[in-house]
C-alpha cells in the first residue's frame, strides 16, 4: 500500500518519463525507417514511371543475359567494354518493356500462354531460328526438337547420378531457352501495341492520288536566288534573340537525362630517352641470343615478353603482324632484323626468318582416335588398324568400329595459324602439312594415336617460320612518376580554373573542353578506366568551377583532371553552352539576312526587277514535284519551302519572297506537265506500300515519347 501511494504520488513524473520514452523509442524506429529508406535509394539503378530497380535487380537480368551472350558464343571471358555493351543492351531492353507494359496495361492489351504456345508451336517468331532447335536441311524451327530436349532435361534433371557435363550442358540451354519465350513475349507485346497505333493512320483514295500527283506534276521555273551571302550589311544577334529563337526552336534540345560542361587536361604518359634507351639495349642482347646456332627460339621469345608468342610452325604471310610481314619478303632464310621501330603500334621489333616452304593452304583428312591410359594396348591396336587399312579395309567402316564416323574433313591454315597451340596440336599440324595425298600414318598425341589419312591438298602457298620479338615501348616507374609528381605541382599551384587555364600551355598542358557531356556516356575525354571522374562530376555535390583530384585513367597511361564548368538538370540543353549558342546564332543571322533581302525583293514587280538586285542569280530549275525539295545550284542547297511554292504556283504566274535555308527565292513557273506514269492498279498499289511504309517509320518514333512521359531515371552512372 505503501509502495503504491509513492507511485501515486509521483504519477506526473512517471507519466512524463514514460511519455520521453516512448518519444524515444518512436524516434528511434523513425531513425530506423529513415536510415533504411536512405539506403534502399541508394541502391535504386534506375526508375520508370515511378517504380524503381535496385543494382540486384538489373545485376541479375545482366548476369541472365551474360549466360546467353557466353553459351551462344562460347565466349567465357567478356572484355569490360563488351560488358558495358552487355549493361547498355540490358537498361535498354528493361525501360522499353516496362514503358511497353505500362501503356498495355492501361489499353488492356496482353499476351495469353496460349499465344506463346501457338507461336512456337507455328514458329512464327524469327527468334526461334536462332536456337539449337532448327532443321539442319531448311534452316526453319522444329518444335519436336524443342519438346525432346524439353523431356530429355526433365529426365535428366529428375535423375540423379548423372554426369555434371551433361548436367551443365542442358541447364545452360534450357536458361537459354526460358530467355528466349520470355523475349518472344515481350516481342509479341511490342508487336500488338505497334500495331495498334498504326491503325491510326489510315490510307485512302484521297492520299494515294495526292501521293501520285506529287510525284508525277512536274514543273520548270525561271528561278531569281538572293544568297544570304548577298547581305554586305554586317548582321549581329542579340542576347533576346537568341532567346527567342531559342524558345521557338526549344523541342529540338529536348534531352534525356542531366548533362555537363567540362573542361579537363589529360596528360598522356609516354616512355623517356632514357626508357627507350633502355629498351634497346635490353633487345639487343635478344637480337644476339637468336643469332646463335644453338638457339631455343621459344625459350628466348617467352624470355624477351614480346606480345606475340613464338610456335614452330610455318605460316602464310598475312597471318603475321603487317609489319613483319612487310619485313620476309626481303629476307633470306637463317637471315634476322632488327631491333627496328615501327611507329604505328610504337613497339621495338626483332625477326628471324627460320624457314621458308611451300605447302598447302587446305588439308582434306580422315581420321580414327586411339586413346587409353596403356600406351602399349593403344599402340597395339593402332597398328591393328593401319594394317587393316594397308590391306584395302575402307576407311569409314574401321572408324564405325571404334564409334567414329571417319568422315573427310577440311582443314585451313586460317583454323590454326592464330591460334595458340599446344605440343599435341602443332606436332599433328606440322604432320599432316607434308604427309601426301592417299597416305596415311600415326600421329602420336599424348597417351593416344592419332590415325590420319590424307584425302587432298589445295592451294599451295609460301609459308614463313619465324621466331618474332615484339616489345611496346612502355615507360617506366621513375618516367610514371616524374609526369604525375609534375602534373600534380602544377594543378597545386594553380588553385582555380581561371589560373589553370591561364597557365596551362605555358606549362606544357593543353586545356580541352567538352560540352553536353550525357549521365548515359561511359568516359571522359575517350579514355577508359573514368569511372572515379564521371561519378565526380555528375555528384550532386560538385560545385561549378570545382577542380577534381589528379586520376589515373587509360590503360594507367593518362592522367586525368576536370574543371566542372556548368550543369544542366534541366529536360532542355542549356543555351548557354558554346556549340548550341553558335547554332542559335547562325538561325538569327540568317533570318536577319533573309528580312534585309525580302525588304530588297518587295519593291519588285516582276522577276526582271529581281534579277537585277545585287547578288541576284538566275536558274532554269526543271522537273520539279512537290514530293522533293527543289535542289538550287546558285545556293548550293535543299529548298522544300520552293517545293511548296512552285506546286501551288500557275503557269505563268510570278510568285517572289519564298525564304529558305540558304537565301530568298523569286521564280516564275514556265511550264507544267505530267509524265507518262498512270495511275493503275499496279501503281496504286505501289503507292499504298509507300505510304504504310512511312505511316510505320512515323509510329516507329511513339518509344521515345513513351520514354520523355515516363519520367525515366538512369544512375547506372553511379555504380558501373
Amino acid at each position: 500500500m505503501a509502495t503504491l501511494q509513492k507511485i501515486r504520488s509521483k504519477g506526473a513524473l512517471l507519466i512524463l518519463f514514460v511519455g520521453l520514452a516512448l518519444f524515444a523509442f518512436i524516434a528511434e524506429e523513425g531513425v530506423r525507417s529513415l536510415s533504411s529508406s536512405r539506403a534502399e535509394s541508394h541502391q535504386r539503378i534506375g526508375e520508370v514511371n515511378g517504380k524503381s530497380i535496385n543494382i540486384q535487380e538489373f545485376n541479375d537480368l545482366v548476369d541472365e543475359f551474360v549466360s546467353v551472350v557466353k553459351f551462344t558464343t562460347g565466349n567465357d571471358n567478356l572484355s569490360e567494354a563488351q560488358m558495358q555493351q552487355v549493361r547498355d543492351q540490358v537498361w535498354q531492353t528493361y525501360v522499353q518493356n516496362r514503358l511497353l507494359e505500362h501503356e498495355a496495361a492501361e489499353l488492356g492489351l496482353a499476351v495469353t500462354d496460349a499465344e506463346i504456345q501457338e507461336i512456337i508451336k507455328t514458329g512464327q517468331s524469327q527468334m526461334l531460328t536462332q536456337t539449337p532447335f532448327t532443321n539442319q536441311k531448311t534452316g526453319a524451327f522444329d518444335v519436336e526438337q524443342l519438346n525432346q530436349f524439353l523431356t530429355q532435361y526433365k529426365s535428366i534433371k529428375d535423375q540423379p547420378g548423372q554426369p555434371a557435363e551433361a548436367v551443365e550442358y542442358y541447364t545452360q540451354l534450357y536458361n537459354y531457352w526460358k530467355f528466349i519465350e520470355k523475349s518472344i513475349r515481350q516481342e509479341t507485346l511490342a508487336n500488338k501495341y505497334q500495331s495498334l497505333l498504326s491503325k491510326l493512320f489510315i490510307t485512302n483514295p484521297v492520299s494515294v492520288q495526292n501521293a501520285f500527283n506529287a510525284r508525277n506534276n512536274e514543273k520548270e521555273v525561271l528561278l531569281v536566288s538572293l544568297p544570304f551571302t548577298a547581305v554586305k550589311e554586317e548582321v549581329k544577334a542579340e542576347d533576346s534573340e537568341l532567346k527567342a529563337k531559342y524558345e521557338e526552336l526549344k523541342e529540338r534540345f529536348r534531352i534525356d537525362g542531366p548533362t555537363r560542361d567540362i573542361k579537363y587536361i589529360d596528360v598522356a604518359i609516354t616512355a623517356s630517352k632514357a626508357d627507350r634507351e633502355e629498351l634497346l639495349a635490353e633487345l639487343q642482347e635478344v637480337a644476339t641470343q637468336l643469332q646463335a646456332e644453338d638457339a631455343d627460339y621459344a625459350n628466348i621469345v617467352r624470355k624477351s615478353a614480346s606480345t606475340v608468342s613464338y610456335q614452330a610452325l610455318p605460316v602464310r604471310r598475312n597471318a603475321l603482324p603487317s609489319d613483319i610481314a612487310a619485313q620476309v619478303d626481303s629476307m633470306s632464310v637463317g637471315s634476322q632484323k632488327g631491333p627496328f621501330l615501327n611507329a604505328p603500334d610504337n613497339t621495338q621489333n626483332i625477326v628471324r626468318l627460320i624457314a621458308k616452304t611451300t605447302l598447302p593452304d587446305s588439308i582434306q583428312i580422315r581420321q580414327i582416335g586411339i586413346g587409353g591410359i596403356d600406351e602399349a594396348a593403344t599402340k597395339k591396336t593402332a597398328d591393328s588398324i593401319m594394317t587393316a587399312l594397308n590391306a584395302g579395309a575402307p576407311f569409314d567402316s574401321i572408324a564405325k568400329k571404334y564409334n567414329q564416323t571417319g568422315e573427310p574433313m577440311w582443314i585451313t591454315s586460317a583454323q590454326y595459324e592464330t591460334a595458340m597451340l599446344d605440343e599435341s596440336n602443332l606436332k599433328f599440324i606440322n604432320a599432316i602439312n607434308t604427309q601426301a595425298v592417299g597416305t596415311t600414318q600415326q600421329v602420336k598425341l599424348g597417351n593416344g594415336i592419332a590415325i590420319v589419312r590424307v584425302v587432298d591438298r589445295k592451294n599451295m602457298v609460301e609459308k614463313y617460320q619465324v621466331a618474332i620479338v615484339k616489345r611496346p615501348i612502355d615507360f617506366s616507374n621513375d618516367t610514371f612518376n616524374k609526369t604525375y609528381n609534375d602534373f600534380s605541382q602544377f594543378v597545386a599551384s594553380n588553385k582555380t580554373a581561371e589560373e589553370i587555364e591561364a597557365n596551362a600551355l605555358k606549362s606544357g598542358y593543353m586545356v580541352q573542353q567538352r560540352p553536353n557531356l550525357q549521365s548515359t556516356e561511359h568516359n571522359v575525354a575517350g579514355l577508359s578506366a573514368t569511372r572515379e571522374a564521371f561519378r565526380w562530376i555528375f555528384n550532386k555535390d560538385t560545385k561549378v568551377g570545382e577542380i577534381s583530384e589528379i586520376y589515373t585513367c587509360g590503360n594507367n597511361d593518362h592522367l586525368l583532371v576536370v574543371i566542372l564548368t556548368g550543369k544542366n538538370d534541366s529536360k532542355y540543353a542549356n543555351m548557354e553552352s558554346e556549340g548550341l549558342k553558335e547554332y542559335l546564332e547562325g538561325f538569327v543571322i540568317n533570318d536577319k539576312k533573309a528580312a534585309i533581302l525580302l525588304e530588297k525583293m518587295e519593291g519588285c514587280a516582276d522577276l526582271k526587277a529581281v534579277a537585277k538586285l545585287e547578288g541576284a542569280k538566275t536558274d532554269t530549275v526543271r522537273h520539279i514535284t512537290f514530293a522533293s525539295p527543289v535542289w538550287v545550284p546558285s545556293t548550293n542547297a535543299a529548298e522544300s519551302a520552293l517545293s511548296g511554292a512552285v506546286a501551288k504556283t500557275a503557269k505563268g504566274a510570278f510568285t517572289k519572297g519564298v525564304k529558305g535555308n540558304n537565301g530568298v527565292y523569286a521564280f516564275q513557273v514556265l511550264n507544267e506537265t505530267q509524265t507518262a506514269a498512270k495511275l493503275d492498279d499496279a501503281t496504286k498499289a505501289t503507292t499504298i506500300t509507300q505510304l504504310n511504309r512511312q505511316n510505320s517509320s512515323a509510329v516507329m518514333g511513339f518509344m521515345q515519347q513513351l520514354y520523355r512521359n515516363a519520367n525515366v531515371k538512369d544512375n547506372r552512372y553511379l555504380f558501373y
